[in-house]
């Protein structure tokens, strides 16, 4: 039998109601619900439960509800004595990735990751920053555009490779704006202004990094017991001094998504398992490889076919 990584998802991914059933129907994650919001100090799991969008939707809410609710839905796996080889978290979703290793612990994650979202809002006033999908472009001729529009005085860079064909850019609206026309003219399928608040992963975000690691200075990072992939290069780590250097670049570097999923199939995995709210990871997946098996465990009944499944495999 191959491998299984663990996979947990990022900003995007929250939907209010998330974490409701888990609360009322599962003690162990409710217990993790109850340490989110004790650790925050306000009613982080309201936000989530109730809304109003706009307000899960903030950054600084968005991030501790997404690593909460990864954290939650992990409860039920290792209920399950289903184990990891290998983790890796898209983004924000690396710090649950970290939570899953032993590396961080939840109350870290949750306050690191809060602060981390008010970081990257006060680095760029809303509005002045944007990101945008760009389908169907392969990444050399996409940076190629960026550097075009660069060099006019915009920043544009690609923030996250997710898949083939699938890149994200981010910089300043103008630059974001431009650089998405570009790359229509040079071939592209199509460009989706996405609905974030700021350019994450762009050189824009340097302020918030440098803001965040003093944060991290503050809480305990261990040696990964399970390696990380991590997003910035692609590759597995385990040592806590270059896992907390990785989370600084990484505020302001790449997403290398696609790179994560084929590191991971070379290193033996061909079972992922996405942990937490919504199923953009296994799309993605599905998408550098189409024979992978990949599964979105979010609750009991999610978590009851995977089961089914590996047990089939075991057999």
């Amino acid at each position: 039998m191959g491998k299984i990584a663990f996979l947990f998802p990022g900003q995007g991914s929250q939907a209010v109601g998330m974490g409701v059933e888990l609360r009322t129907n599962e003690p162990k994650c409710k217990e993790i619900l109850d340490r989110a919001d004790s650790r925050l100090g306000y009613s982080l799991t309201k936000i989530m439960a109730e809304g109003p969008e706009e307000k899960l939707r903030r950054t600084e809410n968005t991030q501790p509800a997404l690593v909460t609710m990864s954290i939650a839905v992990l409860e039920l796996l290792k209920e399950e004595n289903i184990t990891p080889d290998y983790v890796a978290g898209h983004s924000l979703g690396e710090y649950s990735a970290l939570v899953a290793a032993g590396s961080l612990s939840f109350e870290d994650a949750v306050y690191a990751v809060h602060n981390r979202g008010l970081f990257m809002e006060e680095a760029v006033p809303y509005g002045e920053g944007a990101m945008s999908a760009v389908l169907g472009m392969e990444a050399d001729l996409l940076a190629e555009v960026c550097k075009e529009i660069q060099a006019k005085g915009h920043v544009a860079e690609l923030a996250n490779l997710n898949c083939p064909g699938q890149i994200v850019i981010s910089g300043c609206s103008e630059g974001v704006a431009l650089c998405g026309e570009l790359a229509k003219e040079k071939g592209a399928k199509r460009v989706i202004p996405l609905p974030v608040s700021g350019p994450f992963h762009s050189s824009l975000m340097k302020p918030a990094a440098d803001k965040l690691e003093g944060v991290l200075k503050e809480i305990t990072i261990k040696d990964a017991k399970v390696p990380v992939i991590a997003n910035v290069t692609a590759k597995a780590q385990t040592d806590a001094n270059e896992i907390e250097q990785k989370l600084v670049e990484q505020v302001y570097s790449p997403v290398r998504w696609e790179e994560t999923i084929r590191e991971l199939q070379d290193l033996g995995v061909d079972t992922f398992i996405e942990v937490g709210s919504g199923n953009v990871l296994t799309g993605l997946v599905k998408k550098v490889n189409r024979r992978a098996q990949a599964f979105a465990v979010n609750d009991r009944e999610s978590l009851n076919k995977v089961v089914a499944k590996l047990e089939g495999v075991k057999e």
